[in-house]
């Protein structure tokens, strides 16, 4: 009997020894606060990475054009109508004019083409872009010359002629950003949009370090107003009640 019982008290003691054995589990650790930061200029480098290796490459051509005033007309002049040129070499009539030698229509023109002069020079440079390097100089020569025959026609009348300074050259590099720029661009985009959110998101109150309780606020001094309502009733309790004769107080004071 005793052996029996003796077996009986050390089975709970291996059940115990099992269940201590047990590994605890692990507990996952939460994310630093800054962690949107770092994130966002990851993501910010995989998307200009991306857009830089994807998207094709642009080419740009440019063409100059310059104002040249006559015997009879002041160089400010020719200044001022350079100006009026620059503007109307993307209009429908001077791309009306380019369209057969480069090939495209008027709205595609539109889209790849820019004039651009200067208040100093009378000057105006005409800059074709396209993914094809001989295809943006031809767009920039094409619409140069239809810029200086079309202003040719009332040169007699302005006394400013147009003539062609430079042509158009295919150029060997693209204009386009490469994969590189494109990253950096990206991810100094993405830090930026990271270290917003952290500046714009509500800030959370934050325990006292240590485990330690804040200190109790000082008692607030109560109004004489409240000392007065707090006094006991004993006090009223002696004073005479209203209309009674002076004579019973007398009694009561004697006894």
């Amino acid at each position: 009997m005793a052996d029996s019982a003796e077996k009986k008290s050390e089975k709970p003691e291996k059940k115990a020894d099992h269940r201590s054995g047990k590994r605890p589990r692990r507990r996952f650790t939460r994310p630093p606060v800054w962690w949107p930061l770092p994130a966002c200029a990851v993501l910010g480098l995989a998307a200009g990475g991306a857009y830089g290796v994807l998207k094709a490459p642009e080419y740009a051509a440019t063409s100059y054009v310059v104002a040249v005033p006559d015997d009879t007309t002041e160089p400010a002049t020719a200044l001022g109508f350079a100006q009026a040129y620059a503007r109307i070499a993307t209009s429908s009539s001077t791309l009306a004019y380019a369209q057969p030698r480069a090939g495209l229509t008027a709205r595609q023109l539109r889209t790849q083409v820019r004039a651009e002069t200067s208040p100093e020079s009378p000057m105006i440079a005409i800059t074709g872009t396209s993914t094809s390097p001989a295809e943006a100089a031809d767009i920039a020569n094409a619409v140069a010359d239809a810029l200086s025959l079309s202003s040719n026609q009332a040169a007699k009348s302005t006394g400013v002629q147009l003539l062609l300074f430079n042509q158009a050259v295919a150029p060997a590099e693209p204009a386009s950003p490469s994969a590189a720029i494109s990253g950096a661009v990206g991810t100094c985009a993405g830090g930026l949009l990271g270290g917003l959110w952290l500046l714009a998101r509500p800030g959370r109150a934050r325990r006292p370090e240590g485990g330690v309780a804040a200190p109790a606020a000082a008692p607030v001094a109560r109004p004489a107003a409240e000392h007065v309502a707090a006094a006991p009733a004993e006090e009223y309790a002696t004073l005479p009640a209203q209309g009674e004769p002076a004579a019973a107080k007398g009694k009561e004071s004697v006894r």
